[in-house]
């Protein structure tokens, strides 16, 4: 069942939203004369954003269940429904296993996973009572590809990939969208911010601009396209890992070995 859905005229969510992607898909959606409430966490950079684009916004932390009701419900009382909602917020998570706290674990896990979940699992009711609806869940290349010295990012991508294929197959016969984001390295502060081996790794294929990749969600929305690879190299990766799974290890553990090299301060970080 094809789920295509017209952008002009629909009400949007759009976390993660004062920076980034998640900005740069707000401007994509008001060119597109939608409706958008913005959602993020950072309050101070969040208003600037929703005042430079006229746009309401909620502060809210998105790994809160209750948050995510509250989002939904004022996000109703702005727009008077959701047709909509692009859960794109999420956190960096450089650090291999050792590293890697478990209080980094749950908070890149509720950011990077339960965010998606719980926004499917309360926004899904009023949708299948419109019979329509459409979600955008914002993975990584790295939810698909595994990102080399990033454990937790590496996991909490793959299982928002994981939820993402799971909904589609479950609602996708029902009048629900959806489509799952997985790019490479975008001009965003968490890329430019990160450590310099991080950086170099993501930046391989490429950076791209934020305006590029919300302009490929756009098109995805209205053509009802599940995954959606701004990085086309990206597709002939997942192909090479499908044909030969250990070739395709092997080939990342020479690439590790290449990083590490060059950039040895990182040893410790990736253990």
């Amino acid at each position: 069942m094809s789920n295509i859905m017209e952008v002009k005229g629909k009400r949007v969510i759009v976390t993660g939203a004062a920076f980034g992607i998640g900005k740069a898909m707000t401007e994509s959606f008001l060119e597109s004369e939608a409706e958008v409430v913005i959602v993020d966490i950072n309050e101070e950079a969040l208003k600037q954003t929703a005042g430079d684009l006229n746009v309401e916004y909620i502060t809210a932390d998105v790994s809160s269940e209750d948050a995510i009701k509250e989002i939904i419900s004022t996000s109703n009382s702005f727009m008077g429904g959701i047709d909509i909602f692009c859960s794109n917020a999420g956190v960096a998570g450089a650090g291999g296993l050792l590293s890697t706290t478990e209080e980094d674990w749950l908070n890149i896990w509720g950011v990077n996973v339960m965010s998606h979940i719980y926004a499917a699992k309360h926004t899904l009711p009023q949708m299948l009572k419109q019979e329509s609806g459409y979600f955008v869940n914002t993975a990584s290349a790295a939810g698909l590809l595994t990102q080399i010295g990033a454990a937790g990012y590496s996991v909490t991508k793959a299982a928002a990939v994981s939820f993402a294929e799971w909904l589609k197959i479950t609602y996708g016969n029902k009048g629900i969208g959806v489509s799952c984001l997985c790019p490479q390295g975008v001009r965003t502060s968490m890329v430019e911010d990160a450590p310099g081996i991080v950086s170099a790794l993501v930046g391989i294929d490429g950076i791209m601009e934020p305006a590029d990749v919300a302009s490929d969600v756009i098109k995805a929305i209205e053509k009802d396209q599940f995954l959606i690879a701004p990085h086309e190299q990206v597709l002939d990766y997942i192909k090479m890992k499908a044909q030969d799974y250990d070739r395709w290890i092997g080939g990342m553990q020479s690439l590790q070995t290449q990083l590490l090299d060059n950039f040895p301060e990182a040893n410790e970080m990736f253990k």
